[in-house]
């Protein structure tokens, strides 16, 4: 059975589950969140709902990418997001070498990593903490909290700046003007978050996600996982070095699982797979 968007989010909702290792829930005016500590490490995660909502971009939107094709998704199950991408600190709680480049700050998000690397950290902090599920998000779950309910090109709106993102300020999406360029990454959370309290989806760094890279499918989706092999895998975001169109938030980008580019970190997910 094809998923059919609900006319209210609610009637997707379930509701947000406890994690072991965890803090209890704080609630704000983005949502629930709650902490998991590493050592003198820490990372927010926050709860994003079920949800359903259209993934790609629209045949007329500027600055748009042939495999944007947009399509309806249904995500029926919540699960926690971490509200920022895995700094140095907390790859160091768990894995004692620093891939990055930037490391003059511990806040930095980790970079120069692999998919694989990534999977190597999150099944060492899995092994630590058992029963805490880590993992990285599906594509489609990183485009849902990219958005945060949005449907323009990025979740500010029609254009950004480099006060938003961290991004080659020479190179701005159409109709916007240039602006800062800084050369390097920026300590996460540094940068406004989106309206569900995520932090540097656009920009600062690529972030792998847990999906081989295939093109999209025409008709709506179910918890949609990507295909069962692949050659390259997904990243989203865009990074500090690259255009503002990159950082849109349907741009997709693959490589493959092995390669360590200096613009690449991850984002930790926590729940439903």
């Amino acid at each position: 059975m094809m998923p059919v968007c609900p006319d209210k989010a609610g009637s997707l909702s379930n509701d947000p589950f406890r994690v072991p290792w965890t803090s209890d829930f704080v609630k704000d005016h983005f949502g629930l969140s709650m902490v998991l500590n590493v050592g003198q490490a820490r990372q927010v995660f926050r709860w994003v709902a079920p949800a359903c909502f259209l993934m790609g971009s629209p045949p007329d939107a500027a600055d748009r990418g042939s495999t944007e094709l947009l399509h309806e998704v249904t995500l029926s199950h919540g699960f926690w997001l971490a509200e920022t991408a895995c700094t140095q600190a907390f790859w160091q709680a768990v894995w004692p070498v620093n891939p990055s480049h930037f490391q003059d700050h511990p806040q930095n998000p980790v970079e120069n990593v692999s998919w694989h690397d990534a999977q190597g950290f999150i099944a060492e902090l899995n092994r630590r903490l058992p029963g805490l599920a880590a993992r990285l998000p599906s594509e489609a779950e990183w485009e849902c909290a990219c958005r945060a309910g949005t449907t323009t090109p990025f979740s500010f709106g029609d254009l950004i700046d480099p006060e938003q993102v961290n991004y080659h300020g020479g190179y701005p999406c159409a109709g916007g003007g240039k602006g800062l360029y800084r050369q390097r990454t920026v300590p996460v959370a540094s940068l406004p978050p989106n309206a569900w309290g995520f932090y540097e989806m656009h920009g600062n760094v690529w972030e792998w996600c847990g999906d081989w890279y295939a093109d999209y499918p025409s008709t709506p989706q179910l918890d949609p996982r990507g295909p069962t092999f692949g050659k390259m895998r997904v990243l989203r975001g865009g990074t500090w070095s690259d255009p503002a169109r990159y950082a849109r938030s349907a741009n997709r980008s693959r490589i493959e699982p092995a390669y360590r580019p200096r613009s690449s970190g991850f984002r930790l997910a926590i729940g439903y797979r």
